[in-house]
């Protein structure tokens, strides 16, 4: 496993920016790589091992990423392999919103593969396809903006959920399973008008139309 310890390295991307990080120990592949992002308008930041990209993300903070990113990733580098890296990263939980497209020689196949399995986005055998490779990262970037977009609706759900009183909390528990203004009263011995409010508040705070709504949206976002 890669030991992560805080280092300085290039600056991170603006808010929003879509960053391809490029990491193999060959400089002429990786002026290469980022010399093909850049015919396609992506950004890219390159990084000569994997040690020196886990010394960067140490620095970066929680969470991350913040903007659409993946990984170009090596499979074999002096020191810390790619697939070590990987692993590390899969164990911080960033193989969705980071995804990792592994660079392999012909005996890295099986290795690559393996890694796919157990969550890597892809693997591109060398030489390849300048397009085809580039179509790859296109639709990791394209992933990682979608993980990163339903990580801010968790996001906002709980802090949304964070602001609801006691009160509101005990009203939408009964809601949603279904209870009706009357006996959600009866239960907590308060009037149905005072129901009606804390359901009202509820909503607004939540940002749904119903109790079916409110339910769904604390399942698929796991608050439930």
């Amino acid at each position: 496993m890669v030991s992560i310890a805080a280092g300085s390295g290039p600056r991170p991307a603006g808010a929003g920016i879509p960053v391809v990080y490029v990491v193999d120990d060959e400089e002429v592949v990786r002026d290469a790589l980022a010399w093909l992002l850049r015919s396609r308008r992506l950004l890219s930041e390159g990084f000569a091992s994997a040690d020196a990209f886990a010394a960067w993300l140490e620095a970066q903070g929680s969470p991350w990423p913040r903007a659409p990113g993946c990984m170009l990733l090596d499979v074999r580098m002096p020191g810390t392999s790619g697939l070590a890296l990987f692993e590390r990263l899969a164990d911080a939980g960033l193989a969705t919103t980071l995804p990792v497209i592994f660079l392999t020689g012909h005996g890295d196949v099986p290795t690559a593969v393996a890694a796919v399995k157990r969550g890597a986005f892809d693997f591109v055998e060398k030489p390849f396809s300048n397009n085809a490779l580039v179509d790859r990262v296109e639709q990791a970037l394209a992933q990682s903006a979608a993980a990163l977009a339903a990580r801010a609706c968790r996001e906002a759900a709980a802090d949304a959920l964070a602001e609801l009183t006691e009160r509101e909390r005990e009203v939408m528990r009964l809601v949603i399973e279904g209870r009706p203004n009357k006996l959600i009263a009866d239960e907590l011995q308060i009037s149905v008008r005072t129901v009606e409010v804390h359901r009202a508040r509820v909503f607004e705070k939540m940002d749904v139309r119903s109790a079916v709504e409110l339910a769904n949206l604390l399942r698929d976002k796991g608050l439930a």
